[in-house]
């Protein structure tokens, strides 16, 4: 009699984390995927990437051809770092630059043109193809990853968010609560606004309000709810 041996590993799922500028989506995210071991995708720096190439090649985003022309041969790559992960555009390591008010002020600009999103859709449902990935966005479980076993909205309140950003980057750049806390306010509307793909909750998301809670506690969370995922995905 042949003993078959039964393959004992959990099963590795996708896991989606949408929710507005701020909400924490790449502190926790990138946490959860080092619970998990899992692969990290940020996508809004894929978005950055683009938004800086195009800033530095002087196509606006009304210029539809060339965009897409622009997109379509760029190289971008996601990297795993000691504290954040490395953004590589061409090879060039565009981390810090990609953060930068002036890439923030135009990325949504850019992200709403359909040729980006659907160039980066594709690269990111690639990127995802084996599961095991923990990706954050504003539309992965509504368009990028729409059958991801596990979806969480973040939000948290305009003021909440405002302040990580000015703690985050906004001091060194001498930007104030209150410019942070409008700049905020001004990307929710346009990210709802969007022809394409705007930010909506996925309707089987699980909502997970941040505003009290430090990153280290959403991402327990998010993990409790991504082990009940990973044993339900292994029953099936």
């Amino acid at each position: 009699m042949t003993n078959i041996a039964q393959d004992s590993s959990p099963r590795r799922i996708a896991i989606a984390i949408d929710g507005p500028a701020g909400a924490g989506k790449s502190t926790v995210a990138r946490l959860v995927a080092g619970r998990f071991g899992y692969v990290y995708i940020d996508t809004g720096a894929m978005y950055r990437a683009v938004a800086l190439a195009a800033l530095r090649a002087g196509v606006e985003p009304g210029m539809t051809g060339e965009l897409e022309k622009l997109v379509s041969e760029l190289d971008i790559r996601l990297e795993p770092g000691d504290v954040v992960q490395r953004v590589r555009l061409n090879g060039e390591d565009v981390t810090d630059e990609i953060r930068s008010r002036a890439v923030t002020s135009v990325v949504p600009a850019y992200a709403a043109v359909p040729a980006v999103r659907a160039r980066l859709v594709e690269l990111q449902r690639a990127m995802a193809r084996e599961g095991g990935v923990v990706m954050d966005g504003r539309d992965i479980g509504t368009h990028v990853l729409p059958d991801a076993e596990l979806k969480v909205f973040l939000t948290a309140s305009v003021q909440e968010r405002a302040r990580r950003r000015y703690e985050e980057s906004g001091r060194a750049q001498g930007m104030t609560l209150e410019m942070l806390e409008e700049e905020i306010a001004e990307r929710d509307r346009q990210d709802a606004s969007r022809e394409i793909s705007p930010l909506v909750k996925a309707e089987d998301a699980i909502v997970l309000d941040t505003t009290t809670l430090t990153a280290e506690e959403a991402a327990e969370r998010i993990a409790a709810l991504a082990g009940r995922s990973i044993a339900e995905a292994g029953r099936s």
